[in-house]
């Protein structure tokens, strides 16, 4: 398909630059009024994923995926929830392991390249409700699981599985890596490192001698982190191997239903490997919308209770119903 040109007005004036796109939806925007229901399920490794359900009766079912150190409760997976739920859709919005407030049982966790768990919830919510039509969306890390679940799928997706809608996704993750590395994103590298530390550092206590924990302290790029604990615990023989193989660009010839990629020129953490135009010019069902502005998982609208990525997500999904 053609490049989409993309009709986000853009932010609030006062968001003049993709940080602060970034920073101040994540820090300040409160969604209220989203009351979900939890259950947990089984994994087929003997593990569990928390889902937060939010079940009115509808035939027609958003699975949303979060984020790096996410979960159900961020404000852009509570905002799209809340919208999907006001245009009669039931939402399962699905924690990843370790994300639901509760250190999973296995060694392993969670990660960019991980299909096998969304895998596990799609089936579930397809034998557990009468779902005709079901639509997938994702944010960053979560973004990038959808494409690559999606793009390995194929044709075998479920049939029920009609459209997916994905934003801020780092579909290139060793640029990302090296993106991340840079002064002036010094704070997303601290942020996110302080959080996985402390999981590391768990599991350290759960499987004790399996990771060597001294490497903490003198990771000192983003791809150190990847190589001595990322690619270990998620399976991978190093962190080259692990960007290889979790990467969705090398996915997404393979995808099969109308599937939405907006990505904004100005996000601080992702770079133009993480644009794949030329896919998006030689793919039936691919549609990239690059914006100007929008930061990473920001594109706020002024006056507007929603993001546009969350009204863009719902009417792309209900185009193709």
């Amino acid at each position: 398909m053609p490049l989409l040109t993309s009709r986000y007005p853009g932010p609030p004036f006062w968001q003049h630059n993709g940080h602060l796109q970034t920073l101040i939806p994540g820090a300040f925007r409160r969604v209220n009024g989203v009351a979900y229901q939890r259950e947990r399920i089984p994994t087929p490794d003997d593990d569990f994923l928390d889902l937060d359900w939010i079940r009115n009766g509808h035939r027609r079912l958003v699975i949303l995926t979060h984020g790096l150190e996410g979960n159900s409760d961020r404000s852009y997976i509570r905002g799209t929830a809340k919208l999907f739920q006001q245009h009669k859709w039931d939402v399962l919005a699905w924690n990843c392991r370790s994300c639901s407030g509760e250190m999973n049982r296995r060694f392993r966790m969670y990660h960019h390249g991980d299909i096998e768990d969304i895998g596990t919830v799609v089936q579930h919510a397809l034998a557990t409700g009468n779902y005709t039509a079901v639509s997938m969306v994702g944010f960053s890390m979560g973004a990038n699981i959808t494409l690559k679940y999606l793009g390995v799928l194929g044709d075998r997706v479920p049939a029920q599985v009609m459209a997916a809608a994905v934003f801020s996704a780092p579909v290139d993750l060793e640029s990302g890596a090296v993106v991340l590395d840079r002064w002036d994103n010094r704070f997303y590298r601290w942020r996110f490192l302080r959080a996985l530390e402390k999981k590391i550092r768990y599991k350290d206590r759960q499987f004790p001698g399996r990771l060597d924990t001294s490497r903490l302290r003198i990771v000192r790029r983003w791809r150190d982190f990847d190589e001595w604990f990322s690619a270990p615990i998620c399976g991978y023989r190093d962190a080259a191997d692990f960007y290889r193989q979790a990467s969705a660009k090398h996915f997404i010839p393979g995808i099969s239903i109308p599937t939405l990629l907006v990505n904004a020129w100005n996000d601080p953490i992702l770079t133009n490997a993480c644009m794949p135009e030329s896919l998006a010019r030689h793919h039936d069902c691919f549609f990239l919308e690059p914006t100007r502005e929008g930061g990473h998982c920001g594109f706020m609208l002024r006056g507007d209770p929603y993001s546009w990525a969350e009204r863009r997500a719902l009417e792309f999904c209900m185009e193709q119903l």
